[in-house]
């Protein structure tokens, strides 16, 4: 028996449609989603080269620098270290406890490579709608919806405010294409579903599945799709960590909390399947483990592996009023509701805005879990949409429409503190939420279909259709806004080319990069070079080995890169205390750096300070003066 019956593929038999027209039409409808996402990043790909979407910038700059720091380690012949000294020099940085966007930059290498991280970012934003769009509407109709359904599901999640709102800096996360399919291979394993339907192996058993005694099927047939399920689960696991981690942990939970509403309603069915489910899962794990291994092991226990979260981040947590207040990158907003947005939103960016759905969608998706309780999959869907959507307000104390609430009464006050778990942004929850409400909508309208007589006019029968497009319509989303990426300084690679560096040698950048300061991120992104840079934007460890933001080794060394962006951009106001001369030089005895690169010109006040420093510039290209050190100055 299944735990989810054979009812299920109702929607299916209904439609008398051949399936050579129904393939098609599949691709039409996944070309839809390619031409809405074209559409929404269309300002991108007027110029991708040198176009970035207006919004995070800082995160803009890093997601660039990643996708060149795997695509230059690829055309090198090897992996991306998992450590590296090409940001922060020289202490460097742990890959795997940032958002290093591995798989995607060593897939996108050739491109990053030809035409610029800038137009693999491009890439990355319109496949990421496209293709999570497409990803749900395939695990929908695999599991029973019609073609028109699953069409309107798998809109919703691809082009849901939520990714949407992501896709303003957060690139691994709006990249949610495999989720669903992990959730796929989740339910096919503790299910038993195979290729042939939703209800384990029905009478009819299709060919190629050899039955045993009184017209059961033998063990080793039974355990084929279970197997087959348990290798491709534990493939897309290590491809989502690879991607984006956090997300690969917020599916595990949204699975865990879908197949326990499942077992809930067939008790029976959960000892039935238990160690045939058992199996497939551990085959899962064995496989993400073999490939993922060393990879957790560097992050978890190797060099500058961080110990507890880095700041609070369960203060980024969704709110009531962000369900039903839309942000101004949707087509119905008003500029109360946009301002209210940006001003919840965080660092007055988008990025952490997801819950938004808008109160037409949220009373369909209501009434629909309702009226269709019964059904084992609207059931299952709608108890994880709610539980992820609770999950979403985080767990800190709060006040919800005048009352306040404790945080102990918040689910995630409790599971925040478990390992791992707490160093998840809870507000990102409402990604996987949005896929709940997309399977609840989906197959909620197939039963209301379903429902109304055969006898009835075409009218009634569209109008549960009608009233879900109605209810999308506020989540319709503008192009997004985009802007020109400030240009590599004159003279940069043409000093670089002067100094003949070695590959890795380190070199200290004025500006000295951090995160409200990424320029030099982005110069190296573009151009490949320093191969090693000094300062960054990452998150690391101090001496303690507790997560931080931008730690560089020691403190003293802080306050030299503080100085020298003040004098950068110093307006003739007050300047921060200088450092002393002996602290100067134990900070470049520990720097040890080959070379100094500073993007002004001799006469500024930057200029002035580093030829005292270093004596006069070993050349000068356009907007870059440069230093060679042999050693420390004195």
């Amino acid at each position: 028996m299944s735990l989810v019956p054979a009812a299920a593929e109702t929607s299916q038999a209904s439609e008398r449609v051949r399936p050579r027209t129904r393939a098609g039409a599949s691709w039409l409808i996944a070309g839809c989603y390619l031409l809405g996402a074209l559409v929404l990043t269309w300002r991108l790909w007027a110029d991708p080269a040198s176009r970035a979407q207006v919004g995070d910038i800082r995160d803009v700059d890093l997601f660039a620098w990643f996708l060149r720091y795997t695509a230059t380690a690829v055309a090198h012949g090897h992996l991306p270290a998992l450590v590296t000294t090409a940001m922060n020099a020289p202490r460097g940085i742990n890959i795997m406890g940032n958002t290093s966007f591995l798989l995607p930059g060593m897939l996108l290498t050739p491109v990053t490579l030809l035409a610029g991280p800038q137009v693999s970012v491009a890439i990355v934003l319109t496949l990421g709608f496209a293709g999570s769009a497409a990803s749900l509407f395939w695990v929908l109709r695999r599991w029973g919806a019609s073609l028109a359904a699953a069409a309107l599901g798998g809109a919703l999640y691809g082009f849901s405010p939520a990714l949407l709102d992501s896709g303003s800096g957060h690139y691994n996360m709006q990249f949610a294409v495999l989720p669903p399919l992990l959730i796929d291979a989740l339910l096919r394993i503790v299910t038993g579903r195979g290729p042939a339907g939703l209800g384990g192996q029905p009478p009819g058993t299709p060919r190629g599945h050899p039955l045993g005694p009184a017209g059961r099927p033998s063990r080793q047939a039974r355990l084929t799709p279970t197997v087959r399920a348990g290798v491709w689960l534990g493939l897309l696991s290590a491809a989502q960590l690879f991607t984006a981690e956090e997300l690969l942990a917020q599916t595990a939970i949204a699975g865990l909390v879908l197949v326990v509403a499942l077992a809930a309603s067939h008790p029976r069915a959960v000892r039935a399947r238990a160690r045939d489910a058992a199996l497939g899962l551990a085959i899962g794990a064995g496989i993400a483990l073999l490939i993922c291994g060393r990879a957790l092991w560097v992050q978890l226990r190797g060099p500058l592996s961080a110990h507890g979260s880095w700041e609070g981040l369960s203060a980024y947590s969704s709110h009531l009023g962000a369900f039903v207040t839309p942000p101004g990158d949707l087509l119905f907003h008003t500029p109360a509701s946009a301002a209210a947005a940006v001003a919840s939103g965080g660092n007055n960016f988008l990025t952490e805005y997801l819950a938004y759905l808008g109160w037409p969608l949220l009373v369909v998706l209501v009434v629909a879990a309702v009226c269709f309780w019964r059904d084992p999959r609207v059931r299952a869907a709608a108890v994880t949409w709610a539980v992820l959507e609770v999950f979403s307000l985080g767990g800190q104390s709060r006040t919800f429409l005048g009352v306040h609430v404790p945080g102990g009464l918040l689910p995630w006050h409790w599971l925040q503190g478990l390992p791992l778990l707490g160093e998840i942004l809870p507000d990102r929850f409402a990604i996987l939420a949005d896929g709940a409400a997309a399977v609840v909508l989906a197959f909620s309208l197939d039963l209301a279909r379903s429902a109304a007589p055969e006898a009835a006019g075409w009218r009634r029968r569209s109008l549960p259709f009608a009233v879900a497009v109605l209810a999308l319509l506020p989540l319709i989303p503008l192009p997004i806004q985009a802007s020109a990426v400030p240009p590599v300084p004159a003279g940069w690679q043409a000093a670089f080319a002067g100094l003949r560096l070695a590959p890795g040698a380190r070199v200290l950048v004025v500006p000295v990069p951090y995160a409200h300061r990424p320029e030099a991120l982005r110069w190296q992104a573009d151009t490949g070079q320093p191969g090693s840079l000094m300062g960054g934007y990452f998150v690391g460890t101090n001496r303690a080995g507790q997560g931080t933001l931008e730690y560089y080794g020691p403190v003293r060394v802080n306050r030299f890169f503080v100085y020298l962006d003040a004098l950068w951009l110093w307006d003739g106001s007050s300047l921060p205390r200088a450092p002393s001369r002996a602290q100067i030089r134990a900070d470049l005895a520990y720097l040890r750096p080959a070379a100094v690169v500073a993007v002004t010109s001799r006469g500024s006040p930057l200029g002035h300070y580093l030829t005292g420093l270093f004596g006069r510039p070993a050349l000068q290209a356009g907007r870059v003066l440069a230093w060679r050190l042999t050693k420390p100055a004195a």
